[in-house]
This record gives C-alpha cells, sequence and structure tokens, in this order.
C-alpha cells in the first residue's frame, strides 16, 4: 500500500484579504498560475464565478506531456476571506485533499498551502510518487510560487 504525502508552501503577498481571496478563489485563475506545459484547461460549464461548498469544477491536464487526463474537483469547504478546501472526485490520486489559507499580516496576506495525497497502485504508485510524482508537484508549486510573485509583485 502506497502512503499519504504532503506538501506546505507558504508565500507573503503585499495585497489586503480581499484582493488576494477574489483572485484564489475563482477557478479561472487557475490557469494563469499553472505551468503551461500542463496544458492545463477548465472544461466545467455550470460551476459557477463564486466559490461555495458541493461546487464541482472539471480540468483537463496533460501528464508526461502527451497523455491527456480528466480531473474533476469538489471544493468541500469555505469560509470567505480565510480558508478553502477542495478534495479530487475523479482524477490521477486515490486521495487529493488540497487546504488553501488566507491571513492578514505585515500589510499584506500569508497565503498556505496544505496537500494531502495518495498515488494508486501500491508499491508501484509509490515508485512513481519517487520517480515522477513528487517532481513533478514540486514543479507545480514552484511554478504557482514564481509566477504568483509576478503578478502580485511580492
Amino acid at each position: 500500500m502506497s502512503k499519504v504525502y504532503s506538501l506546505k508552501t507558504v508565500q507573503w503577498l503585499p495585497v489586503d484579504i480581499s484582493t488576494a481571496w477574489q483572485f484564489f478563489s475563482s477557478a479561472h485563475n487557475l490557469v494563469e498560475i499553472t505551468p503551461p506545459d500542463m496544458g492545463f484547461d477548465i472544461v466545467s460549464k455550470y460551476h459557477g464565478n463564486k466559490l461555495y461548498a458541493g461546487q464541482i469544477i472539471e480540468y483537463k491536464l496533460r501528464l508526461l506531456g502527451f497523455i491527456r487526463l480528466y480531473w474533476m474537483t469538489e471544493i468541500t469547504h469555505v469560509q470567505e476571506g480565510a480558508y478553502f478546501i477542495d478534495e479530487q472526485r475523479f482524477g490521477p490520486y486515490a486521495l487529493w485533499h488540497h487546504q488553501h489559507h488566507f491571513k492578514a499580516v505585515n500589510g499584506g496576506v500569508e497565503m498556505t498551502d496544505i496537500v494531502h495525497y495518495k498515488i494508486p497502485f501500491g508499491w508501484l504508485g509509490s515508485l512513481a510518487h519517487a520517480l515522477y510524482v513528487k517532481k513533478q508537484l514540486k514543479h507545480i508549486f514552484d511554478y504557482r510560487y514564481t509566477r504568483i510573485a509576478q503578478l502580485f509583485k511580492a
């Protein structure tokens, strides 16, 4: 059985909570902060304009540069201006639980992402994590960190 992995990133933004919340709570902005090589597209038609618990968001993305994957997440918890959580309903992971936290600090916002995830396929999943998944997630979150810093001039 493969284990549950986690990753955490913290980033300071020189904006107020309202500005940060408005940007990060819009699914449309995910494309802006996802590496272009992932071919990330939002394909859901009826996910709404405002974040809410129960909201379903569907995506298509590329794995290994050429395999197209379908991914569906559900927003399971929302406390406006403070946090929201998305969980995978269909997609490449056996478990995907992503927390997005926002806290006013030092004339800006501290944004924290905490992800718990599990790869399917037991020991093969553990091997895939060691050889590819861990590096890919680091690439995604490093890109995201850099792109967010550019967008918010942090």
